[in-house]
């Protein structure tokens, strides 16, 4: 007998296991398990290309009526049936650049402060309290914003900024004008309070990740708090946490009833000041698609919701490229 070769007694009673009717069973359930996910899967993916048709279909109006100006047009104006999308889609963009340029630094603070220096008496309050913060509804974050916040704002954090960033070559513009409170920067805080548990809780997660001994070896060589975490565990959780910014910024991007409180809701582009009153696509989107009469309004409404469902495509897919290249820097790296 050759070496490796199976006594054909063995291979006769492997044969007639594998016949049995229990084994027919399971691999009947396998199949059908296969199947089932395959199901579900196509089932997505019809779904969100009937999303995508039927947002086509139903903008076609605007679409054919104003072409490529409807990005470009700064006019919205319903009894005159001229519409653009300039100011709510620049009103989105700012205001989610904002939220992510002030939540993704105090994210990260909190998920070091968890992970690396907090007591493990405070670490479980801390962390289900951040948490907490997720639970709260946006129209509370709305109502406190316009209630509590903006009268604060406008009048002492405007009054400094225009004294102090207001004042520099190149930035001043953006803080420049009457502090009335609302407005753009408003409305970005808010979204950046709101989107901070998320990207905390993401990347607390991923941080505890980390094996202990990658960062017992880095400490143990004389490295600091802030060059194991740069060091060490950034560089093993990168795609984590670029994961939870994405998903920071898709909660930016589409949340409506906090903005519509404090941004202001006009349809205005006079300059590049943060301090200026604008509009987003889901706060107008909130303000006007239960009033506006069929026909051009309402098909510009719906081509504004489908630009909005294209920009969060491509944070989605400019976030998996991104990732990709890593992942390609790293293999080419080892």
């Amino acid at each position: 007998m050759a070496a490796g070769e199976k006594p054909a007694g063995e291979a006769l009673a492997g044969r007639h296991l594998a016949r049995t009717p229990m084994a027919i069973a399971h691999a009947r359930i396998d199949r059908l398990f296969g199947w089932l996910t395959q199901g579900i899967a196509a089932l997505v993916l019809a779904l969100l290309a009937g999303i995508i048709v039927s947002l086509v279909v139903s903008a076609w109006p605007s679409i054919e009526r104003f072409g490529f100006d409807f990005l470009t047009s700064t006019e919205w104006n319903p009894p005159k049936e001229r519409f653009g999308a300039l100011v709510p889609a620049y009103g989105t963009l700012v205001t989610s650049i904002i939220a992510l340029v002030i939540a993704v630094p105090v994210s990260f603070g909190i998920a070091l402060f968890l992970t690396e220096l907090s007591p493990v008496w405070l670490k479980r309050p801390l962390g289900t309290a951040i948490e907490l913060l997720a639970a709260i509804p946006s129209i509370v974050y709305g109502m406190w914003g316009l209630l509590v916040f903006s009268p604060l704002f406008g009048e002492y954090a405007q009054p400094w900024l225009a004294a102090t960033l207001g004042r520099l070559p190149l930035i001043g513009g953006l803080f420049s004008g009457p502090p009335i409170g609302i407005g753009l920067l408003c409305a970005g805080i808010i979204l950046a309070i709101m989107i901070i548990p998320f990207i905390a809780s993401v990347m607390r997660d991923v941080f505890e990740l980390t094996p202990p001994l990658l960062k017992e070896s880095a400490y143990g060589l004389g490295a600091t708090t802030w060059e194991v975490m740069s060091g060490v565990v950034l560089p093993y959780t990168r795609a984590g946490v670029v994961g939870g910014i994405m998903l920071g910024l898709g909660r930016a991007l589409g949340e409506t009833m906090a903005v519509t409180f404090v941004i202001g809701n006009t349809n205005m582009l006079q300059n590049f000041s943060l301090f200026q009153s604008g509009n987003s696509i889901t706060s107008a989107l909130a303000n006007e698609f239960a009033e506006a009469s069929p026909g051009l309004h309402t098909a510009a409404l719906i081509e504004l919701g489908l630009i909005l469902f294209v920009i969060t495509l491509l944070v989605l897919a400019a976030s998996k490229a991104m990732l990709a290249r890593m992942a390609r820097s790293e293999g080419a790296a080892a």
